[in-house]
């Protein structure tokens, strides 16, 4: 019925029945065993043009053959395989070279006739990763490389991914050493052999390697054990303080105290610390892909933004990997996904990811409070988007409408807020559970319910909105399909859940430690809640908040600030200009800006001078916020 109804819309519009045929050439997958052993050779050598070269034999039957490459990628939940990236396609089979064609319909997929008395075909490309991040995000350095075996391999169309074994092998530049899931079966000078794997986990078992390397036990003794690898810039870098490694260490028991479970036989986190390779953040299921930059360690106290990194992908590892939307587990990596549950997938992992930096200590319980406090004047004050047009559920659909391309105007058209609006939903539902049970139940018992079973299984345990509020009812009886979906279809602040918990939304002329460490990471100054922008380095504007008071005056995103008041721009002479308005209410912020070649001096009429979120303890209520931050 599909592939009918598929044909005459094909028909309707013109394309006519080659084009059909075309697309009907790629087999859907099925669920049985592949006949043979993916071979993938992968030469990573060649750090002076950034340029992965792949060997691999594919086992084959004489006549029809499609290769595919991986378009739909897990923890990207969008179809942004980099095949533009991929390129020098050869295929040969017993020595010769046999042609292929792109299917029309189908850019990832390859069509090729596999001639009589050949057992196998031969192929060979390249994989010509970004030189710069204007290309996309560059993974290989002078020092180190990140290689994803999604970018380097092809594989054969017609069935599911983990019914396909693959054997791999990479050659790193000389000297190097590596983290990854994967199991080495042998080395031979530069050369890794890993252990066989079916190729849906293969796609799951990356590589960080380095010049610079280091390898810290996590868990020690343990008989999961836990490692951080780590690859740097330079040597040092990777030191780290006793104190450094104990919250990480207590990362892991905390994952544990909550889940009372964890799904991999071992687990490898992949920590790059570079100015060079891009940042990152992917989650796997037996390890995760994370990059910042070089003073994380070195520079401790200036990095607490991003210091929620390790415990938001670590967690992937139980929400997003083992239990996963049903609409998101698809049989291979060319079958297009649906991102409905992402509000859990990524908004509950949000959550536990700040929960869980303050339970470890990875961050101080007055830091974690502030980054809470930014996050809720984002949905208090910042997001005109949620309020005026669109919903949480909604930009479920962002990683395939605009797959994480920078936009403008963000806080009106929204991007990706299951992560952060879903966060605010589950700190509703912590609050609404304790209500429900006289603070004897909590979203502690939801994930250890929802998440922590089965301990060491690592295959995918799909579930449906329907199995997430069976769950909830199971801890607390309630009408929790209408409480959530008005929460995820609705137009609300979703900051309920901080003064249930004992805590309120307040704004003040005083930025926290956290707004001065946003502010100095990015170099510029952020007045969402004051003027209604916010300005990276040298008086650039990166958003403006629609129908604000800077959006009223005429700025837009992308405009240049030259000069406040008469005097040049800094962000300290923009500020006192907010403060003097506040003070003197004749007297507006006066900007001379630059958009493209045009100079204009524009007014925007603002006198209640700076405004930076803070939380602020409700008199009377009882404390439950510091009591989920809490160590266990």
């Amino acid at each position: 019925m599909k592939v009918s109804r598929l044909a005459s819309a094909i028909l309707a519009s013109g394309l006519g029945l080659c084009s059909f045929a075309a697309l009907a050439d790629v087999p859907a997958p099925k669920d049985t065993p592949f006949d043979g052993t993916l071979k993938i050779q992968v030469d990573a050598t060649d750090i002076a043009h950034r340029v992965f070269r792949v060997r691999e034999t594919v086992p084959a039957q004489p006549g029809p053959l499609t290769l595919l490459y991986p378009q739909w990628l897990p923890g990207n939940h969008s179809p942004t395989g980099a095949i533009d990236k991929m390129a020098g396609l050869v295929v040969k089979a017993n020595g010769k070279a046999l042609a292929w064609t792109r299917d029309p319909l189908n850019v990832y997929a390859f069509h090729i006739d596999v001639p009589e008395g050949a057992s196998s075909v031969e192929v060979e490309f390249q994989f010509l990763s970004p030189q710069d991040t204007r290309q996309g995000r560059v993974v290989m350095t002078p020092e180190m490389l990140n290689l994803q075996w999604n970018l380097v391999s092809l594989y054969p169309a017609g069935y599911f991914a983990r019914q396909i074994k693959a054997e791999t092998s990479v050659t790193l530049p000389a000297g190097w050493q590596y983290g990854s899931a994967l199991e080495m079966v042998s080395r031979d000078g530069d050369t890794v052999r890993f252990k066989p794997i079916d190729y849906a986990n293969l796609v799951d078992s990356p590589i960080y390697a380095g010049k610079y390397f280091k390898r810290v036990d996590l868990d020690p003794g343990a008989k999961a054990p836990v490692f951080l690898n780590i690859v740097a810039d330079d040597a040092k870098y990777l030191e780290i303080k006793p104190e450094q490694l104990k919250v990480h260490q207590n990362l892991v028991q905390q994952m544990y105290k909550l889940y009372g479970a964890h799904h991999y036989d071992h687990y490898d986190f992949l920590f790059s610390l570079s100015e060079k390779m891009s940042g990152n953040g992917l989650e796997h299921h037996r390890s995760s892909e994370n990059g910042v930059g070089t003073g994380y360690f070195t520079e401790w106290d200036k990095n607490v933004i991003v210091r929620d990194l390790l415990s938001h992908e670590f967690n992937h590892s139980w929400d997003g990997k083992y239990r996963r939307g049903a609409d998101l587990a698809t049989p291979n990596f060319n079958v297009p996904m649906q991102n409905s549950l992402l509000w859990v997938y990524e908004g509950q992992t949000q959550f536990w990811g700040y929960v869980m930096a303050a339970r470890s200590g990875l961050w101080k319980q007055d830091q974690a409070l502030d980054m809470l406090a930014n996050v809720a004047a984002t949905y208090d004050k910042g997001r005109p988007g949620l309020a005026q047009w669109r919903n949480i559920q909604d930009t479920t659909n962002d990683p395939i409408i605009a797959m994480r391309r920078p936009l403008p105007y963000r806080n009106y058209q929204l991007s990706e807020d299951y992560y952060s609006g879903g966060q605010m939903i589950w700190l509703e539902v912590d609050s609404k559970l304790r209500d429900l049970s006289g603070n004897k139940r909590s979203i502690d018992d939801f994930a250890r319910s929802f998440f922590g079973m089965e301990n060491g299984k690592w295959d995918v345990n799909p579930y449906t909105f329907e199995d997430v509020v069976k769950a909830l009812n199971d801890i607390a009886p309630f009408d929790w399909a209408p409480y959530l979906r008005e929460r995820l279809d609705g137009h609300g602040p979703l900051i309920g859940g901080f003064e249930a918990n004992g805590w309120k939304l307040v704004y003040n002329d005083k930025p926290s430690e956290v707004s001065k460490a946003v502010e100095t990471r990015y170099g510029g100054a952020n007045l969402t809640y004051s003027l209604g922008l916010s300005m990276g380095k040298g008086g650039d504007i990166a958003d403006v908040l629609w129908d604000g008071p800077a959006f009223k005056a005429g700025l837009s995103p992308g405009m240049k600030v030259i000069a406040v008041n008469g005097k040049e721009y800094s962000s300290d002479a923009i500020k006192d200009a907010v403060t003097a308005a506040a003070k003197d209410k004749s007297q507006p912020v006066e900007l001379l800006v630059k958009n493209f070649d045009e100079y204009k001096t524009l007014r925007i009429d603002y006198h209640d001078g700076l405004k930076y979120p803070h939380l602020e303890r409700v008199a009377g209520k009882p404390d439950r916020l510091s009591e989920l931050l809490k160590a266990r």
